[in-house]
Order: C-alpha cells, then sequence, then structure tokens
C-alpha cells in the first residue's frame, strides 16, 4: 500500500500543478476583460491561440478581418486589438500619435535583438534617431552615393544571373536578392563592402542566416507562454535564438571597430557618405550614451530596413511576374521604351546601367505602380501596432483601455474588399494608374510605409533600390517559376519572407 500511495503521489503531484498553472493562466486571461461588453471590440480568442494557426497566420487574421474589421484577442496582462479600420490606424499612427506607444510588452520581446534602436524604442531616443536618419535620407550626398551602389550591385546581379541563365540552372531568387541588398545596405549605411553576392563572405553569409532566423524566433514569442522561462533555462528556441544572437553581435561589434578605425582617417576628409559615420561622429559627443552597444542596435534597425524589406518585396515581386506574364512583359517593354534600349541590342551591362538616372526612375510608372500593387498584397511588415498609454474610444465606437495593443493588418487589408474593391484580391497594377501616370493612395489605406510622424524614411532610399534591381534584370532576362504548379507560402515573422525561397529559371533576352 505504501508502494502504491508513493506512486499516486508522484504522479498526481505534476499533474495538479499542470492543472493549477492551467487554471491560473485562464483566470488571467478572461478576468476583467470585459468579455461580453458590446463597447469593447468582440472576442475572436487568446493570443496564445494564434498558435494554431501560426504558419498561415496572416491569412487567418484575413478570414477574421472578413468578418469583424476590429478584433480582440486576450492576453495575458491586456487585449490586443487588431483592425483593418482606416479610420482607427489614422487615430492611433496621426491624430492620437502621442497616446499610443511601442509598449513594454513588445519592447520585452524584440529587445534581445533590435535593443534600443528606432523601431523599438520612443520619446526621446527615437526622436534623437529618427532626427539624425532624416538628415541623413534628405541629402543629396547620400541620394548620389546609394544610386552608385545600387546601379553596381545590380550590374554584379545582372553578370551572376547571366552565369545562372548560361548554365540553365534553378536558383533561388529570394537568396540571391538578399544578397544583393544585404550589399548595398552594408555600403550605403555602414560604409563596408561586405561581398555577400559573390560569395566572397562567409561571415556575411552566417550574419543574415543568423539575422533571419532570430527574426522568427523573436516573433514566436508572440504565441509562446512560456517564453521567458525558456530563456531563463537557455532552452528549446531561445537557446537556438541565443546562439544566433551572439553570431549577431560579434559581427556587429567586429564592423563598428572597423568603421571607427575608417572613421578616424576619414574624418580630416570630411568624408560621411554612409549613415553610420553620422551616428559615429555623434557618439563622439556623448560617448557613454551612444556607445558600442546602442551603435550596434541601430545598425540592426536599419539593416532589416535596408536589407530585408527590399529583398522581400522584390522577391513577391518577381514571383508575381513569373505568375502574370504579360505584366513581366509591359515592365520590361516599359524598361525598353524609357531607357531607348531594344531586345536585340548588345548594350554592355555598365553602358546600360549607366542609363539609369533619375529622370529614367521618375518615367517608369507602370513599374511603380507594378511594385507598389506587390506591395499592397505583400506588404513588408504584414502586421504592426502601438500600445495605448491612455483609456481610449476608436473612430469605430470600440473602447480600449491603458496597455491594449492595437495592431493594423496590412497583409488583410490588401484583401479587403471594402477597401479595395471586389477585385482587391486580384494582382493589377493598373489600379495604381490614371492615363498612365501613378496616383498614390492615402498611407492610412496603403499603410504598407507606416504611417504618421513614423512614417518609413526610406521609402524613397526603398523604391530606388528596387527599381534599379528591376529595371537591370528585366532588361537583360525573362524568369519563369521552376514549379509552376507550387504556391508560394510565407515564413511567419516580422517581415514578410517566402518560405523555402523562390526558385526561378532566368532566360537571356539578349547575349550579354
Amino acid at each position: 500500500m505504501d508502494i502504491l500511495f508513493t506512486i499516486f503521489t508522484f504522479t498526481a503531484i505534476p499533474v495538479l500543478l499542470i492543472f493549477m498553472t492551467f487554471l491560473c493562466l485562464m483566470l488571467k486571461l478572461y478576468t476583467g476583460k470585459d468579455i461580453k461588453n458590446p463597447n469593447y471590440a468582440p472576442v475572436n480568442g487568446t493570443v496564445f491561440g494564434q498558435l494554431f494557426y501560426f504558419n498561415n497566420l496572416y491569412d487567418h487574421q484575413t478570414e477574421v478581418a472578413q468578418k469583424q474589421r476590429t478584433f480582440r484577442l486576450l492576453g495575458l496582462e491586456e487585449s490586443e486589438l487588431y483592425t483593418t479600420d482606416t479610420r482607427n490606424i489614422e487615430h492611433m499612427l496621426k491624430t492620437n500619435f502621442d497616446k499610443y506607444s511601442k509598449g513594454m510588452y513588445n519592447q520585452d520581446i524584440v529587445t534581445d535583438l533590435f535593443g534600443e534602436g528606432i523601431f523599438a524604442v520612443d520619446g526621446d531616443k527615437w526622436r534623437q534617431q529618427r532626427k539624425l536618419a532624416s538628415f541623413e535620407f534628405s541629402t543629396r550626398i547620400l541620394r548620389d552615393f546609394s544610386c552608385s551602389v545600387f546601379r553596381r550591385n545590380a550590374a554584379k546581379l545582372v553578370r551572376l544571373m547571366s552565369e545562372i541563365a548560361i548554365a540553365e540552372r534553378v536558383f533561388d531568387m529570394q537568396d540571391v536578392l538578399m544578397r544583393c541588398t544585404l550589399d548595398s545596405i552594408f555600403k550605403v549605411g555602414f560604409g563596408v563592402e561586405l561581398n555577400c553576392l559573390e560569395g566572397y563572405s562567409k561571415e556575411g553569409t552566417a550574419f543574415m542566416k543568423a539575422f533571419d532566423d532570430s527574426n522568427a524566433l523573436v516573433y514566436w514569442r508572440y504565441v509562446d507562454p512560456f517564453w521567458k522561462l525558456k530563456r531563463y533555462f537557455s532552452i528549446g528556441c531561445e537557446a537556438s535564438l541565443k546562439k544566433n544572437i551572439k553570431i549577431i553581435d560579434d559581427f556587429v561589434r567586429n564592423l563598428i571597430r572597423t568603421r571607427r578605425e575608417l572613421f578616424t582617417e576619414q574624418r580630416c576628409q570630411n568624408v560621411k557618405e554612409d549613415i553610420l559615420s553620422r551616428f559615429l561622429l555623434e557618439s563622439d559627443k556623448d560617448p557613454e550614451k551612444m556607445n558600442d552597444r546602442y551603435l550596434r542596435d541601430i545598425i540592426l534597425n536599419f539593416m532589416i530596413a535596408g536589407k530585408d524589406t527590399s529583398a522581400n518585396t522584390l522577391s513577391w515581386f518577381f514571383y508575381m511576374l513569373c505568375k502574370n506574364p504579360l505584366v513581366q512583359e509591359k515592365v520590361a517593354q516599359e524598361v525598353r521604351k524609357v531607357t531607348g534600349s531594344s531586345q536585340d541590342d548588345d548594350t554592355e551591362v555598365e553602358d546600360f546601367m549607366a542609363k539609369i538616372t533619375d529622370t529614367t526612375l521618375e518615367q517608369m510608372h507602370y513599374l511603380h505602380a507594378t511594385l507598389t500593387e506587390t506591395l499592397r498584397l505583400y506588404p513588408a511588415v504584414p502586421i504592426d501596432g502601438r500600445c495605448a498609454e491612455v483609456d481610449d474610444v476608436l473612430p469605430d465606437g470600440f473602447r480600449m483601455k491603458k496597455g491594449d495593443g492595437l495592431y493594423y493588418m496590412a497583409y488583410a487589408m490588401g484583401r479587403m474588399t471594402y477597401i479595395w474593391g471586389k477585385d482587391a484580391e486580384d494582382f493589377r497594377p493598373e489600379r495604381w494608374l490614371s492615363n498612365g501616370i501613378f496616383q498614390p493612395e492615402s498611407p492610412f489605406k496603403f499603410v504598407a510605409f507606416h504611417a504618421g510622424p513614423r512614417i518609413c524614411l526610406g521609402k524613397d532610399f526603398a523604391y530606388r533600390q528596387m527599381k534599379i534591381v528591376s529595371i537591370a534584370l528585366l532588361r537583360f532576362f525573362r524568369f519563369k517559376l521552376a514549379d509552376d504548379t507550387k504556391k508560394a507560402t510565407y515564413r511567419t515573422m516580422f517581415t514578410l519572407h517566402i518560405d523555402g525561397g523562390l526558385h526561378l529559371r532566368a532566360i537571356p533576352r539578349t547575349r550579354l
């Protein structure tokens, strides 16, 4: 009997602990949330329930949003509201900007990766980084320098693509574009030649993989109630994240050291083409506040803005061109028309790249519309939001409590018929054109670049890079999916990667 009692005791205690833990979680989730109060947004489950839809999370949110423009998920401490209502978005991002912040909940989740960079902070730290970055993005020096870098890397990309096309190889377009944009952002942003596209930088390749994996692992925290416990014991996905962040930190620490040495040499020459140089100058004024850790955070935030957003959008862009060959040919025709080249001429790559001027880019209305249509359906950041600093009432009438999150679903918004019409889910670049001229929409309707005071400073920067790469590739190649029957899906993370890559074939349009 004693043995049976002992067995029962050792079995019952863990079961009881699990039950009590579950009961406590349920009480925290459902207590004090005004679940049946019609003044608050309808409840559609809990934040942890997203775990069951994680691999197709944004499509699940789209299905819910088609029935409820604003809905609520319950969290342990607060509620999270999700909306596609453009009035709510303008209310949060512009009209009542000071009432909303990144919030401790979001900052707690992302700090290990993004630290105190511009996308993770509020207040003075945000204003300081925003001011310096705004100055840099507005200078003619950076504009000219970045265009030169984009053209040079696009030419490298064309030569690489030529080798692939001649060999008739299937290649991963997303991987190639990630390497190309990584090289560009490191040169423009940090003044360093990474040479990741040409395969010379094993450290750069390892850094890129570590950063992408960290992006996904940090995002997983939003649906994992035990992530802090895992981080404390360094187990599971948190152990993997820790290893990846070490790779990132070591790489960036070396970059900062290298840049400090170069900056010291260049100071006398007054050479400050790259963005990091200006931050290094500021760090000299306040070395305690703007230390290497702070610079590390700034670098990673600019990197996700410069690499992921452009490369992801271009990947989906080429995917949609392959799914819509007539659109691909119309873009190619515009490239030939605006640049004054024909399909049969044997223009050298460098000679052609020299034709891509500011004037050329401004005349590419159909290309601009096609890139924008891609962003409408496949926004680089599929969901984003803020946290209420005070109790508030949204324009749609729903109340928010202090601490509640309000998230706008950019991916779902692109598929809402009440916003874009009955053909919302169709890929139709012409919706952006009037008499052949590109016509922008309200940033609260087309919210791919955020909106309000925190609207993306690099919007024009991103379009320039995407246009230059697109023009170069479509001038010399036609692209086809390696497998027409395979539908591209996304990897659920902060930015919209194509899961498993984008496998294409390149067909030369002319001899290089």
